[in-house]
């Protein structure tokens, strides 16, 4: 998807319905500092305004995710490409939010490591013993719940009875048994519990 290429479209569609930048953001609710950036390419619309977005310039979404008008012949060879890249873009960031995981974990584990050996070995009052290794247990368990709810915002679990992908509630995701990323958990579809293995798309 070319930003820019999409963003010279919506300018070209804006002018063509009579919108002035200030008209159309205040139709959608927005500023138009974030329409200027559509429109130079430096962003993307928003997902939950794209079909008013849409509705608005008088184009299709296939044809905002294209950055030019389709002819039918052209549409469905479209669609299909805009949907490959929509998947790729979902898989890059949900792969980055599982990186961003390992670092606050790891942060967080050396943190509690590091406050619990200086308390233990290193002369000190007792209160300032005893608040190093509060400070540690709660940036750690701080830690591990932001860890879980990236690892559980970051994709989809796969149910490997039924094959269905699903984001589950939090808190099967905190109390399941796990190998790595897989969970045992009950499946909301066929009920079955099994590891239900992380996927980044869906």
């Amino acid at each position: 998807m070319e930003q820019e290429k999409i963003g010279r479209f919506i300018a070209a569609c804006r002018k063509e319905q009579g919108y002035t930048q200030a008209n159309l953001a205040e139709k959608l609710g927005i500023t138009d500092r974030a329409i200027s950036k559509w429109e130079n390419g430096k962003s993307m619309p928003d997902c939950s305004i794209m079909p008013e977005l849409c509705d608005l310039l008088k184009i299709s979404v296939n044809e905002l995710f294209s950055g030019e008008k389709l002819d039918m012949d052209r549409y469905k060879n479209m669609a299909e490409e805009n949907l490959v890249e929509l998947k790729k873009q979902e898989e890059e960031a949900n792969r980055r939010l599982l990186s961003l995981e390992v670092v606050i974990g790891y942060s967080a584990s050396i943190s509690f490591f590091v406050m619990i050996f200086t308390a233990s070995f290193v002369e000190m009052a007792g209160w300032i013993r005893f608040l190093l290794i509060g400070i540690g247990t709660v940036l750690f368990l701080t830690g591990m719940y932001h860890c879980l709810k990236l690892e559980r915002e970051a994709g989809y679990y796969e149910c490997q009875e039924c094959g269905t992908r699903y984001i589950p509630e939090m808190k099967p995701v905190v109390f399941a048994p796990h190998i790595g990323r897989s969970r045992k958990m009950k499946c909301p579809y066929c009920g079955k519990r099994n590891y239900h293995k992380k996927t980044l798309t869906k």
